[in-house]
């Protein structure tokens, strides 16, 4: 059960977060609960829950046996169906033939609903939040009996930063990862740290992040899952700074080269850079989208999401990550 001191530094957390403007829409009815839609099913009895989540999910008609499964997590005060819908992961479902987890905070854990990625005791192996989320992909794996090797997970905001948090404490579940307007893991351990890293940011050489990566599961010795890199360069809630500190983390923890090896121009003003390891792999990718605030990358006029609060019309992150992790036809 959640100690009233812990629920105390998550409400604090949550104003703390709010007043540097993190919001969201969402999907709400008249008493204050979040509607679903005939899209995400509610799953109950995933497990003992310790993070206190509620768990959604999408199943696309006709899936076949072993498809992948990727995880996405809502920024503060949205809700898991605001981010599936907003960030168009139905459509890229049922073009690509995977199941979506949708984890949801709730407002007893986080007044505004923002997963806690600065406590320790919800981002660690085994605890809190991040157990739930494992807990979640266990009963899909086994519902759907769905490819335990190819399950993927992304987020934006506070979201980012769980993204973050489950591919340092679970290597060995996730493939691949994308953290959108997020933070490195490790970052903070506090709400005023939360605040410091948030804006403006904080630096640390390759090695030191790479180590707090590495210390949140220093049993593992396997293949740690790739990650991307999202971020607008006029983001004014997460410091642009972010995204450079997560390239040095990943790049680190992944034996990946420091400086790029390739450099792309996409769509919408936005800038690739691949980041190789020592096999010649595409083991970290930055994407930089010039002049976005704070927002998930959407292309409405692709059929990729819905544009508006926080999710912005600029180029579809969604194709491009499922791309990453070889989802696409």
């Amino acid at each position: 059960m959640r100690t009233s001191v812990r629920t105390a530094a998550a409400l604090l957390a949550a104003l703390t977060l709010s007043a540097l403007g993190v919001a969201g829409t969402s999907s709400a009815s008249a008493d204050g609960q979040p509607r679903t839609t005939a899209a995400l099913e509610q799953v109950t009895d995933f497990g003992s829950n310790p993070g206190a989540l509620s768990m959604y999910r999408y199943t696309p008609d006709g899936l076949g046996a072993k498809r992948p499964v990727v995880v996405v997590l809502h920024g503060c005060t949205q809700n898991a169906v605001t981010y599936f819908d907003g960030a168009g992961w139905q459509q890229a479902a049922d073009k690509h033939g995977f199941s979506v987890v949708a984890p949801q905070q709730e407002t007893a854990n986080n007044a505004n609903r923002c997963f806690n990625w600065f406590q320790s005791g919800d981002t660690g192996r085994g605890s809190g939040e991040a157990l739930s989320v494992r807990q979640m992909v266990d009963r899909t794996v086994r519902d759907l009996d769905a490819d335990p090797s190819r399950v993927y997970v992304t987020g934006l905001s506070a979201g980012g930063g769980m993204t973050s948090a489950l591919l340092a404490a679970y290597p060995d579940t996730f493939a691949g990862g994308g953290v959108i307007a997020g933070l490195p893991h490790g970052c903070a351990d506090s709400v005023v740290e939360a605040y410091n890293c948030m804006n403006p940011g904080v630096s640390k050489t390759p090695e030191q992040w790479g180590d707090l990566v590495r210390a949140a599961h220093p049993e593992y010795t396997g293949k740690r899952p790739r990650a991307s890199v999202w971020h607008g360069t006029a983001d004014t809630t997460v410091a642009p700074r972010n995204a450079n500190e997560s390239v040095k983390q990943w790049t680190n923890a992944l034996g990946a080269d420091q400086n790029a090896d390739a450099t792309h121009q996409l769509p919408g003003g936005t800038t690739q850079s691949d980041y190789q390891d020592g096999d010649g792999q595409v083991a970290v990718r930055s994407y930089l989208v010039d002049g976005m605030n704070h927002g998930t990358p959407v292309k409405p006029g692709e059929g990729c999401g819905k544009a508006g609060a926080h999710f912005l019309d600029t180029v579809c992150s969604t194709s491009y990550l499922t791309r990453d992790w070889g989802l696409s036809n």
